[in-house]
């Protein structure tokens, strides 16, 4: 397997911002009374793009219909992935909401963020190296919608100039600022298109819109709380069961992975019956769906206040979810269900390689914060371990990762933790609980399922001597 670069391209990226900038200021240095300058043209700043950063809860990469999905109805994800880029090979670093918005918000690791929970606070050192501090060091306006997920620190706010998030995981059922009930996510909607009609025509900005769709809400009787008008969607429709569904596969994992799981206890309350199993995958599709009526709206507006020709959009979720496949159920594990997620980027300024095209390098949450400070002309800070996607997005052939680091070191008895290399033909996991570690090597060639452990085969003795050691590797460089 291909090492990672030794320099990742955000740094050639932010070289060359650098670069222009130094540039600009030469010439104008050099610039003498003799030489004629437009005063219109000199004065006049150069216009920098709007960032609209969507954010699901919980969305698996095949929960839309530009992924493949004939069932679920996401047209307004359609258009916004017909219209930019889609990457097919997009994955979370740790799939667990706090631990992933974390790496998204810093480009890092959990690792180096050292956010291993969901009560931990970002330091002030860490909030001034985020994307939308740095975004807003820079001259953006920044906005914050929806769910925040990481620890519970007013001072986090300071990142944005309108706020309105929340701490823990929210309710579907809410009021709005009259006190009307009001479904979450038809309030983030109208947030969203406050947020942009009181925009300064002078100043750029970068609007952060985190849904609590389609997560569950938790020990709840129904689960999966949809807006009132969408609760009969896919009421005529029959969900296939998935293909690992039959209790074989979950038997097949070894005791100490069995034994008091999470994923198993919330799979007994979704999928455990096929009645439970259509209403809850129904359910869930009918968040996404309401989720995505919110992105045709968002678009919608950016074009009636002409701001949709210099507004990139980039949707994406914060990990994936187990629809009852391998017996289980919500995410934490290293199978693709859990750690795979819908990736678009739209960039309207430049179509260059977009027009819906389907991009197969391997992209990474920690890629998200990168990749707005390069759009917006924005330095990327030497410790953010993530690369500008930018290159990709237009079409250019550039060094790329070929795996990544998977890790979930969240501490709960109910969850097994577990850490391994992802990316390409094979997938090595070591459950780090047990002593000794337990290892698990999958062969998606032969095994796209991921239900047979080829870890102590004899055939696969090379290529796990080579994963281990593509692990010690890529923990070392996280550090």
């Amino acid at each position: 397997m291909a090492a990672l670069p030794a320099l990742h391209n955000k740094r050639i990226i932010a070289g060359l911002a650098a670069l222009v900038v130094a540039s600009t200021l030469s010439l104008s240095a050099c610039s003498s009374d003799k030489q004629v300058v437009d005063p219109a043209v000199a004065e006049t700043p150069p216009v920098r793009p709007n960032i609209i950063f969507l954010l699901a809860d919980d969305q698996r990469w095949d929960a839309a219909g530009f992924a493949g999905n004939t069932i679920v109805r996401t047209p307004n994800l359609d258009a916004l992935a017909h219209d930019g880029v889609s990457f097919k090979n997009a994955y979370v670093t740790t799939p667990v909401c706090a631990i992933s918005r974390a790496s998204i918000f810093t480009g890092e690791y959990a690792r180096r963020h050292g956010i291993l929970d969901f009560t931990t606070d970002f330091t002030p050192a860490q909030v001034a190296q985020t994307y939308p501090a740095l975004l807003r060091a820079a001259g953006y306006r920044t906005g914050f919608i929806g769910k925040f997920g990481v620890g519970d620190n007013p001072a986090s706010r300071a990142m944005f100039d309108y706020w309105r998030g929340f701490t823990g995981q929210g309710d579907y059922l809410t009021q709005d600022s009259a006190g009307a009930p009001i479904h979450l996510t038809r309030l983030q909607s109208r947030q969203a298109i406050a947020f942009l009609n009181s925009q300064p025509r002078d100043q750029p900005f970068a609007l952060s819109v985190s849904f609590k769709a389609p997560h569950v809400q938790d020990d709840m009787a129904v689960q999966f709380i949809p807006e009132t008008g969408d609760a009969s969607m896919y009421s005529g429709a029959t969900i296939p069961p998935t293909a690992t569904a039959d209790d074989t596969y979950w038997m097949s994992f070894p005791a100490f992975f069995r034994a008091n799981n999470l994923a198993r206890v919330r799979w007994q309350a979704l999928f455990s019956t096929p009645e439970k199993y259509q209403a809850s995958v129904k359910g869930y599709y009918q968040l996404v769906s309401g989720l995505d009526r919110v992105v045709g709206e968002i678009r919608g507006e950016l074009r009636r206040l002409n701001l949709d020709k210099n507004t990139v959009i980039i949707f994406s979720s914060d990990n994936g979810f187990f629809l009852g496949e391998l017996g289980m159920a919500h995410k934490w594990y290293g199978q693709e269900p859990s750690v795979r997620v819908p990736l678009v980027v739209y960039d309207p300024r430049n179509l260059t390689g977009q027009g819906g095209r389907v991009e197969t390098a391997l992209a990474l949450n920690i890629d998200i914060a990168p990749t707005m400070l390069a759009i917006a002309g924005v330095p990327i800070p030497a410790q953010m371990e993530g690369s500008s996607l930018v290159p990709l997005v237009h079409g250019q052939n550039v060094p790329w990762r070929s795996d990544y680091l998977f890790e979930h070191l969240l501490p709960d008895p109910m969850i097994r933790r577990s850490e391994g290399v992802v990316g390409g033909r094979y997938k090595y996991l070591r459950y780090v609980d047990p002593n000794p570690d337990y290892e698990v090597l999958y062969d998606l060639a032969v095994d796209p399922n991921e239900t047979k452990n080829y870890a102590q085969d004899p055939a696969y003795q090379a290529i796990r001597a080579q994963l281990r050691q593509r692990y010690t590797e890529l923990v070392a460089q996280a550090r």
